[in-house]
């Protein structure tokens, strides 16, 4: 498959054109009338270098809210709340955001959040369409979470955690938030084993892309 270059029009290709990995396109820009055509038709931008490439993965990892998986332990944390945590949303998208970007992953170099991308989603954020979850103790910012809102999706882009529990405590709370708000599918994107075992799972591309357009 070819891998296409995008310009100033704003179109994406066919999503079934994607390479095997996902990957369907490079270049482009991330204007807010860019992302939010890439995200209605299930594609979303990650940088290699300087480059921004788009991706559309088959299959799709996802979670559907009703399907939220929360172990015995988790189930302890959330009654008995022992670290103090405070949960709220929208409360402080600018520091999750810039968390998100400085914290350090094992087994990756760096980040794909450039200033380009936190620039973009703060913008998106003082639009309406990106939200953030946050997790407090004492005062203090200790984990989070941030994505986008489209009709009945929410698209996750990233989370992070100062403290044990922190990131797990911010998405329980913010799934159920969700749910209770009308929000049917939620997009992992891709897959991480962590996901996985609060409930999400993978489906098809084609089921996915079928998804957005009843549910946006």
């Amino acid at each position: 498959m070819p891998l296409f270059a995008l310009d100033k029009e704003l179109v994406f290709p066919p999503v079934q054109l994607a390479e095997p990995d996902g990957l369907l396109a490079m270049g482009g820009d991330l204007s807010t009338e860019r992302l939010l055509l890439a995200y209605r038709q299930g594609i979303f931008p990650w940088y290699e270098g300087d480059t921004i490439l788009w991706w559309c993965p088959d299959p799709r990892f996802v979670l559907f809210p009703g399907e939220l998986k929360i172990n015995k332990t988790t189930k302890a944390l959330l009654k008995r709340n022992e670290n103090g945590f405070e949960f709220t949303t929208n409360k402080a998208f600018t520091q999750v955001i810039n968390n998100c970007k400085e914290s350090k992953r094992p087994g990756q170099e760096g980040t794909w959040i450039t200033d380009e991308v936190e620039k973009a989603y703060t913008r998106l954020h003082q639009l309406g369409h990106a939200h953030s979850a946050e997790v407090w103790s004492n005062g203090e910012l200790v984990g989070g979470l941030y994505g986008i809102i489209l009709g009945k999706v929410f698209f996750g882009e990233s989370m992070f955690s100062k403290v044990s529990n922190a990131s797990r405590y911010a998405f329980i709370k913010f799934v159920h938030q969700l749910k209770e708000e009308g929000i049917e599918l939620i997009d992992c994107q891709v897959y991480t084993e962590y996901l996985e075992s609060m409930g999400a799972r993978m489906i098809e591309r084609k089921e996915f892309i079928s998804l957005l357009k009843k549910l946006i």
